[in-house]
């Protein structure tokens, strides 16, 4: 059995028996609104998790199955950490180990690649660079690690182009679109203010310049890393073209955030496709997994812990859904904004970038039930009036 120089290691076999600005437009960008375990296994809801509460501490690799080393990241947020993979891999000049995700560009988080480079990567070249999405957490440091170590960054085509344009979108105020579409949400004219106040484009506060160029991931692709060969599986719903990493014989699926274990993630209606489907789309990559992935993978998410049961979670996330679309149709007896829809899907008080996060996963519900063809949006002075078209 291959291990990962200098990570800690448990036996493959046991493990399958078994800053406010950035704070922000992290929690964006992974955790939904709507409502992670030393290495003892621990079973909740269907899950096991074979680590237990062990997870690697800051600078530490841990050995999840031979060549698959886990390490994390500090984000700022509820979520604080994001997870790497680190996989052995050969190319023409030799032994390497190749990267999947990277982190925000954070001191704190280059400092921690900084650590594991000294340490259990100590003398370990670098092959490449795999971003499962666009999300700064997952490529935030790519072009900085693909400069340090002179290596291209491996992601799906449509997830490149979104790093690329948002790194470089960067304005004083919202566009008129922005604006628009929160007012037909139903905002103030205050709360359009307050958040306009910020300016728009903070994409690269926490994001490294990316690569110019990117070796294209697509859907079905089978991608040799060292003595793993790895099949690109697509998801959309919270990014557009999100690359999940399925090694088949090994029984591992690099999940990203298309499957996590604990919370579900963000699916919004966004200002790049205000007439898109995304929760649609998340639905319908989640029927896909289930057909296609088998039930037994060991699942090593972006965030929270690997885990076994990938069935049991992919009908939890759907049904979560589902349940809530039941609920915001019957609500919607009496014609209702998106703001109105809050007290049904958050049942708080939202606020500030709260209030951006919930308004596009109500968007995207409502939207959803409006493509099925449930209700019918009417507007009136530039308002969004929802309504259901036939009895709950």
């Amino acid at each position: 059995m291959t291990i990962t120089p200098g990570c800690s290691t448990l036996a493959a076999s046991s493990i399958r028996s078994s800053t406010d600005s950035n704070r922000r437009v992290a929690r964006a960008s992974d955790e939904s609104l709507l409502g992670d375990e030393g290495f003892v296994p621990t079973t909740h809801k269907g899950l096991t998790y074979p680590f237990g509460d062990r997870g690697p501490a800051s600078g530490e690799c841990i050995d999840v199955a031979p060549g698959v080393g886990w390490a994390r990241l500090p984000i700022p947020g509820g979520l604080e950490h994001i997870n790497v993979w680190l996989l052995d891999d050969r190319d023409e000049a030799g032994e390497g180990v190749a990267i999947v995700d990277t982190g925000m560009d954070l001191k704190r988080s280059r400092a921690v690649w900084d650590a594991l480079f000294e340490g259990p990567l100590a003398g370990r070249r670098v092959t490449r660079i795999f971003s499962t999405h666009f999300h700064p957490d997952h490529a935030g440091l790519a072009g900085w690690l693909c400069d340090r170590f002179g290596v291209r960054l491996w992601m799906a085509r449509t997830e490149w182009l979104m790093l690329s344009m948002l790194y470089t979108d960067q304005r004083p105020e919202p566009p008129r679109e922005a604006t628009a579409m929160w007012h037909a949400a139903g905002w103030s004219d205050a709360e359009v203010a307050e958040v306009g106040e910020r300016g728009w484009g903070r994409f690269a506060q926490i994001c490294s310049q990316p690569p110019a160029g990117h070796m294209r991931l697509a859907d079905g692709d089978e991608v040799r890393i060292g003595a793993r060969t790895w099949r690109i599986v697509v998801g959309s719903g919270h990014t557009p073209e999100h690359a999940c990493l399925w090694d088949e014989a090994g029984g591992l699926l690099i999940a990203g955030d298309q499957v996590l274990p604990r919370i579900t993630s963000n699916v919004s209606l966004s200002l790049i496709e205000p007439e898109g489907d995304p929760l649609g789309d998340w639905l319908a990559s989640i029927d896909r997994f289930r057909a296609m992935l088998p039930p037994d993978l060991l699942v090593l998410p972006a965030h929270g812990g690997p885990f076994a049961g990938l069935h049991a979670r992919l009908e939890a996330l759907r049904s979560g859904h589902q349940d809530r679309l039941i609920d915001l149709h019957r609500f919607l007896a009496s014609p209702a904004r998106a703001k109105d829809c809050f007290e049904v899907l958050f049942r708080r008080r939202l606020s500030g970038d709260d209030l951006i996060l919930a308004t596009g996963e109500t968007l995207a519900h409502l939207r959803r039930l409006e493509v099925d063809g449930r209700v019918a949006r009417e507007t009136q002075d530039g308002v969004w009036w929802f309504r259901a078209l036939a009895p709950a």
